[in-house]
């Protein structure tokens, strides 16, 4: 599973559980956000023990797209039975503060900052 444009590339990669994220999501709103949402629930769905979200290669997030992370990272704290693992980079300011802010929403979640 991809979503894919010349601005970013969100990919699904099976054999690790892992969203990759790359480029720059400077989306209008949760409209626009809205595959990126259904790849990730379609993850979310399949009931695996970790999900790992790799930010390392986004270079910017827009509010609105803060705004689904952080939704999509509420609906698997309520799920209980799954966990979030959230690789990002210190090469990118915006992701320290940011990528912190999900531990408040689900303190289970491991943040792996590079």
């Amino acid at each position: 599973m991809e979503v894919k444009t010349d601005d970013y590339c969100v990919a699904y990669h099976p054999e690790t559980v892992a969203v990759t994220f790359q480029g720059s999501l400077r989306l209008g709103g949760m409209e626009e956000y809205a595959p990126i949402v259904e790849l990730l629930n379609s993850v979310a769905s399949e009931g695996h023990e970790t999900i790992t979200l790799d930010l390392k290669g986004l270079e910017f997030l827009n509010s609105s797209g803060i705004s689904m992370l952080s939704k999509f990272v509420i609906s698997i704290r309520k799920q209980k039975n799954t966990s979030i693992t959230v690789k990002g980079s210190n090469d990118f300011a915006w992701q320290g503060k940011s990528l912190k802010n999900l531990q408040r929403l689900m303190p289970t979640l491991t943040l792996e900052l590079e």
